[in-house]
């Protein structure tokens, strides 16, 4: 078994042209990581090319969760969350297949959280001024503007509250209810940091350079950014009147 006390979730649709490439990537880094796939059946392959990597190279290290159909970005890393709870990871990351995310940035999340003494580490493309290549600048203004909208509503601190690369203790997600987190799209990214804010743990945001994807298509959509809109209103409203867990003694 190659040892690792960290696994990074990978969720996918339709990533055939970015997988295998992704992966190695992680694997090639001189920390070891885990990887955890999380294929929303897609109909290009990707995850018959995960099982042939996990057959023939992989197998004590990459693992793979199917479901039945595209189900939403956020039930899929609670699916991914709950697995690496179960098999017992300290360290628990989400990052996208695109290589919008750079798997380099990985050991630098995993310090804050592992020297640091952080419990959620964020990459964020906007605690050191905008850092995002090759987006339309159409797109960079609604996700620049959308974090800025949701820190003026709730009080919450972040810069980048959109962001979806991250590294959480694992006593981060043991403690957040995860059944009830709400929000299927980019607002589930918003809700799982400002409940980790809520209930007190200490988050940092580390500064990493965004890349748009080269290979495979967007699945941003209008309707995501809307969830992520008007969802803020009723986290706003949760802050005031929900009971947030109390905070893990250790």
């Amino acid at each position: 078994m190659n040892a690792s006390d960290s696994i990074v979730i990978i969720p996918t649709f339709n990533e055939k042209e970015n997988i295998e490439k992704i992966i190695r990537a992680v694997f090639g880094l001189e920390q070891s990581f885990h990887v955890l796939v999380i294929d929303d059946g897609s109909p290009d392959g990707t995850a018959d090319i995960v099982k042939r990597l996990m057959a023939e190279e992989f197998a004590d290290r990459l693992f793979l969760v199917e479901r039945s159909g595209k189900l939403g970005l956020g039930t899929a890393y609670i699916t991914g969350f709950k697995w690496a709870l179960e098999h017992d990871y300290d360290y628990i990351f989400e990052m996208d297949a695109d290589f919008s995310h750079d798997p380099n940035d990985l050991p630098r999340l995993y310090a804050a959280c592992a020297e640091e003494g952080y419990d959620l580490a964020i990459g964020s493309r906007y605690i050191s001024g905008v850092n995002v290549v090759n987006w339309p600048i159409g797109r960079v203004l609604m996700s620049y503007f959308a974090s800025k909208y949701v820190r003026l509503v709730t009080g919450f601190k972040v810069h980048d509250t959109t962001a979806g690369f991250k590294c959480y203790k694992r006593r981060v997600l043991e403690t957040i209810e995860l059944d009830k987190i709400r929000f299927k799209g980019y607002g589930f990214q918003i809700e799982m940091k400002y409940t980790a804010y809520k209930i007190g743990f200490k988050i940092k945001e580390v500064p990493v350079i965004f890349v748009n994807r080269r290979e495979g298509v967007s699945k941003m959509s209008g309707g995501i950014f809307g969830e992520a809109f008007f969802g803020v209103m009723r986290l706003r409203w949760d802050g005031w009147t929900r009971k947030y867990p109390p905070m893990p003694s250790n």
